[in-house]
C-alpha cells in the first residue's frame, strides 16, 4: 500500500529507496555503536573521548532522521527495527565490555570507514535517479568524514 505517491519512476524509486534504507540501518547501528562504546570507554582519554562519542550520536541520530523523513516523502515506508538494523547494516561488531580509550578510538575509525564507505557509493547511485537524495547523502558523508577525521587524529 503506498500512501504517498513517489514523482519517481519505478526504477529510480527502487534504486533511491534502497540507498535511503541502507543509510537508515547504518546510522542507526552507528548510533548505537557510539553509545555502546561512549558507556564503556576508559582510560586516560576517557572524558575526551566519552564526549567526542556523543557527537557522533547526534551525528547519526540527526541524519537518520532526516534520511527517514526522505524516503516517506517518496512514498517509501523506513524500517529502523532492531532486527532490520542488526541483519543489514554494514558496521563490524564492536568490542564487549570495557574498551580501552585507544580501542576506543580506532573501533570508531573503523565504524564510521564502513558507513562512509557505503554512503559515497550512494551519493553515486543516487545521482541521476534523485539529485535531492543524493544531497542528502553528500551532507551526510561530509559531516561523517570530518568525525573520522578527527578519530584518526586521536591516535595519531
Amino acid at each position: 500500500m503506498y500512501v504517498v505517491k513517489s514523482p519517481l519512476s519505478e526504477a529510480d524509486l527502487k534504486t533511491v529507496s534502497e540507498a535511503l534504507q541502507g543509510a537508515l540501518v547504518d546510522l542507526v547501528d552507528l548510533s548505537l555503536v557510539a553509545k555502546q562504546i561512549h558507556w564503556n570507554v576508559v582510560g586516560p582519554r576517557f572524558r575526551s573521548v566519552h564526549l567526542q562519542l556523543d557527537e557522533v550520536v547526534d551525528t547519526a541520530r540527526l541524519h537518520s532522521d532526516t534520511v527517514a523523513e526522505r524516503a516517506a516523502t517518496l512514498g517509501v515506508s523506513p524500517d529502523g527495527r532492531a532486527a532490520t538494523v542488526a541483519g543489514t547494516s554494514g558496521i563490524g561488531k564492536v568490542p564487549d565490555g570495557w574498551v580501552k580509550d585507544t580501542d576506543a578510538v580506532g573501533a570508531l575509525v573503523d565504524a564510521l570507514g564502513a558507513v562512509i564507505t557505503r554512503m559515497r557509493t550512494r551519493v553515486e547511485s543516487t545521482a541521476e535517479p534523485d539529485p535531492v537524495s543524493q544531497d542528502i547523502f553528500i551532507g551526510i558523508t561530509a559531516d561523517l568524514e570530518k568525525h573520522h577525521w578527527m578519530f584518526q587524529a586521536e591516535n595519531g
